[in-house]
């Protein structure tokens, strides 16, 4: 070698070392130094584990650590050395063998991958002078890695809903999956067999025909394809940028994508991305005709009156039991009550156009066991059990207006006693009669009359025919001969 050079091979054992060879200067310490300016190198040590390779390989690929491999080196084959020499040698295998991964293919259409990422800043707004981070929406392609980009101020469930339609009308049509990370605004809970997904998303999705395939957690792998997107759109369009409107950010993102992302040959494909797009494009599934509904999804309970209030309207929730919990969907312009249970739709209606309003129909109108009514058959119930049952039959059939009936039946105890009211009922009850006011003339009577109940005479009564009626009879057919004069 020439002088100054130092070989590259490891293993020389002898190199020229000039006028540093000299001094001494300029080499690590524990280099002796030889006659005539020259030092020797020690040759790299053999590592005890050598003889051992193969072994050792297959048990780094069964995912073994270098502790579990040392140890049976001891027990197997009687290996004399320390733990650190084995680890050393293990450290070495896994950087010349790294992890490997399987390369996914897709057809055309199969699939696209959305994620989040970090937009270039933004002036808020709301402060003057001071720079808003953005959030940047990416879905791409899988088989063309043609990208929908754009950047919003905040995320919410209905924000990242809105950006998939948008990005399928900009794409003018849809794939057959979304893979998307486990992030709240698409999974609720994520699992690995049934991952529970936002109900606005899902129901999204389910309008364009398009199937959620959640990654698995801590595994970004699996949509590899977008974080490479996110990547590239940092470090490249965005890197060092910043923007006066969010709108003339979403308006760069946009150009840039249509003269330099979609123009690029692909790194592994080495095609044009836009060439691969016009490829796929036919394979996407057609947009449906209309857009999507979007709506709020809450929890209402059915109260006493069969009703469910929103806002400050009610609608009635028939046949929802009372007390039970519903299901409701707030869209713009009407409301829908579903089986929490079952998720089978219950009642729609349009909604109020005035606070306070109800909707309902008679057939809604139910036994309401309000707090009112359980009051006023509990004092019912005090009077007699034939009080009570009468009670019952007139809230049920007549609703508000049987309620009035049960409040005068519950008043005449302050002129009558129990006793008198329920034997009044009773006998109303037993020649059917189901007026307050026949009751109400019962009792007056006997108190009157001083009479038994046998022998008391009703004055009112449905087989009891009005005066009116016995004159008519009369006229049209006693005593016909006779001038009307004479038939008093």
């Amino acid at each position: 070698p020439e002088p100054n050079e130092i070989p590259k091979a490891a293993t020389d054992v002898e190199v020229a070392t000039g006028d540093a060879g000299k001094t001494g200067q300029g080499w690590p310490p524990g280099r002796a130094e030889s006659e005539a300016g020259r030092i020797c190198i020690p040759k790299h040590a053999k590592s005890a584990c050598e003889a051992y390779r193969e072994w050792i390989i297959e048990q780094i690929e069964l995912g073994r650590n270098a502790m579990s491999i040392y140890q049976d080196l001891v027990d197997k084959y009687g290996f004399k050395n320390r733990y650190n020499s084995v680890k050393r040698f293990v450290r070495g295998l896994r950087k010349t063998n790294p992890e490997q991964y399987d390369r996914l293919e897709f057809l055309p259409g199969e699939e696209a991958q959305v994620d989040y990422g970090t937009g270039a800043p933004v002036l808020n707004p709301e402060k003057i002078g001071k720079y808003k981070t953005t959030r940047l929406f990416v879905m791409t392609l899988r088989y063309s890695r043609k990208s929908f980009r754009k950047v919003v101020w905040n995320s919410s469930q209905e924000t990242w809903a809105k950006l998939h339609e948008e990005a399928f009308r900009y794409f003018g049509g849809v794939p057959q999956y979304v893979v998307l990370d486990n992030l709240k605004e698409g999974v609720i809970k994520p699992d690995i067999f049934e991952p529970t997904l936002n109900p606005l998303y899902a129901a999204m999705l389910k309008h364009y025909g398009v199937v959620a395939d959640p990654a698995r957690v801590r595994d970004p792998n699996r949509k590899g394809t977008v974080e490479s997107a996110i990547g590239h759109t940092q470090s490249t369009a965005l890197k060092g940028k910043r923007f006066n409107t969010i709108e003339e950010q979403n308006d760069y993102l946009m150009s840039w994508e249509e003269n330099w992302a979609s123009k690029r040959i692909h790194g592994r494909a080495k095609r044009q991305v836009a060439v691969m797009f016009e490829e796929e494009k036919p394979s996407l599934k057609a947009l449906p005709l209309n857009s999507f509904q979007y709506f709020k999804q809450e929890i209402r309970t059915v109260w006493d009156d069969g009703c469910i209030q929103v806002g400050n309207c009610y609608y009635a929730a028939r046949p929802a039991t009372i007390y039970s919990k519903v299901l409701i969907r707030i869209y713009e312009h009407e409301i829908e009550i579903f089986d929490s249970a079952t998720m089978s739709l219950l009642r729609r209606h349009f909604k109020c156009r005035r606070q306070g309003d109800v909707i309902m129909e008679d057939d809604d109108r139910i036994f309401n066991p309000s707090r009112e009514t359980k009051k006023l058959l509990s004092k019912a119930a005090d009077i007699g059990v034939n009080s009570k049952l009468l009670c019952e039959k007139w809230f049920k059939e007549d609703g508000r207006q049987g309620q009035r009936r049960m409040w005068g039946l519950l008043s005449l105890s302050k002129k009558y006693g129990n006793q008198e009211i329920e034997s009044a009922v009773s006998f109303a009850l037993a020649n059917n009669i189901y007026s307050s006011r026949s009751i109400n003339n019962i009792l007056e009577d006997r108190r009157k009359k001083n009479l038994p109940q046998q022998l008391l005479l009703l004055q009112e009564h449905e087989l009891i025919r009005t005066p009116s009626e016995y004159a008519a009879f009369f006229e049209s057919n006693a005593c016909t001969g006779l001038p009307k004069e004479n038939l008093h």
